[in-house]
């Protein structure tokens, strides 16, 4: 009897633990792409280190958290096309390889675009301008070459990049210089003809600027109207604590899709560092010399701002949620703050906490307070 005793008793223990661990094993830890996935894409941009696999860390945090990717740089013309007669599609391989290995949406990120352009682009031998019909060429093969590669692979293409400036005008780019306007509807044509599937998007910075809000609208409309295939609107957030305010980028993105396409919040980040200039916006080609009270927080985030970023971010997100009607994608502009490109622009060696993961790849509050606030939501409204 003791011993049948004895038996039953370790029976127990052992079905209680093999019901516990079950009870762990069935408990799944919810992300932002479980979360809002149904909302909209969740993506984020990706690296060179993060596709070919070199940082662990930084790809199991992406393929946690993230139904969708970007390319950060390795789709640029300085990288993609680095010679008139020669393309380098090894990084952008990799990275549309990425996303097909982890079923991911893949977006193509930029066509045209006047910054990270190669050298030889706008230019003959001597360093002058080329002649406008030999730009229309050389745009139509850079595009179509690249386009027609990952045909049937890339869900969209930013086709155009930060064209208009922060008053309305055009921005004054080689691009703008050799063929004026027309410049812009080519680059949609061109990528059209290549995937006539693939949706082609229009991006840029500080779209909260009514001047800039107006400009982009016009150019939709006119796109439209000519018959030009064009699927949304890309606002990149990339935020300050004090610009813009969420009711005028709200503003914005009511106005874009008031044209009938779709929007796309593409490069969402938030700064927490000083700005050496108020007419900055996000041209990537500034650079300032680095002074120490430039970079006010070189260890560590006090709390009290990190708080008011948390908050700040939280009202940028609900907003998003808030209009997932029209909003079909939310990237952010890397995985964690270690990756972000604000940590050297626009000044070199500053420390910023731009991302919603911090340098140890973990949530930061406003992350689990989102993902709370949209299951909330869903249990009270199924």
């Amino acid at each position: 009897m003791k011993r049948n005793s004895i038996l039953l008793s370790i029976l127990s223990v052992s079905t209680a633990l093999i019901v516990s661990c079950s009870t762990v094993e069935k408990k799944e830890v919810t992300t932002l792409k479980e979360a809002l996935g149904d909302k909209f894409l969740v993506g984020v941009a990706i690296n060179s280190n993060q596709a070919d696999g070199t940082d662990t860390a930084g790809v199991a945090l992406i393929k946690q958290q993230f139904n969708s990717i970007v390319a950060e740089n390795c789709m640029k013309s300085e990288v993609i096309h680095p010679e008139e007669n020669r393309f380098d599609f090894t990084l952008a391989d990799q990275f549309v390889a990425f996303g097909k290995k982890n079923d991911m949406t893949i977006i193509g990120h930029t066509l045209i675009w006047h910054s990270q352009l190669s050298p030889w682009f706008c230019v003959d031998e001597k360093g002058k301008n080329v002649s406008p019909e030999l730009l229309k060429e050389r745009m139509k093969r850079h595009i179509q070459t690249i386009v027609s590669r990952y045909k049937g692979e890339i869900k969209g293409w930013d086709v155009v990049n930060e064209a208009i400036e922060d008053d309305g005008s055009f921005r004054q780019t080689k691009f703008y210089e050799i063929l004026g306007e027309e410049y812009i509807p080519l680059a949609f044509q061109y990528a059209h003809e290549a995937d006539p599937e693939a949706e082609l998007y229009y991006n840029d910075f500080s779209m909260a600027h009514p001047g800039k809000r107006d400009a982009v609208v016009k150019l939709v409309n006119k796109l439209k109207k000519q018959g030009i295939r064009i699927d949304a609107v890309g606002m990149q957030g990339h935020l300050m604590m004090s610009f813009p305010t969420p009711a005028e980028f709200e503003k914005s993105l009511l106005a874009f899709a008031s044209t009938g396409v779709n929007v796309m919040i593409t490069e969402l980040d938030m700064t927490v560092l000083p700005w050496p200039s108020k007419k900055l916006g996000a041209d990537i080609s500034a650079n300032f010399a680095y002074e120490k009270e430039m970079n006010p927080y070189p260890e560590v985030l006090p709390d009290s701002v990190s708080q008011a970023w948390n908050e700040r971010m939280g009202e940028f997100l609900r907003l998003f949620v808030k209009h997932a009607n029209v909003i079909t994608r939310v990237t952010v502009w890397g995985a964690s703050d270690e990756d972000s490109w604000r940590n050297n622009w626009p000044i070199k060696g500053r420390k910023d906490y731009a991302l919603l993961f911090d340098r140890n790849h973990q949530p930061k509050p406003v992350v689990t307070s989102i993902i709370k606030e949209v299951l909330n939501t869903k249990k009270a409204n199924p």
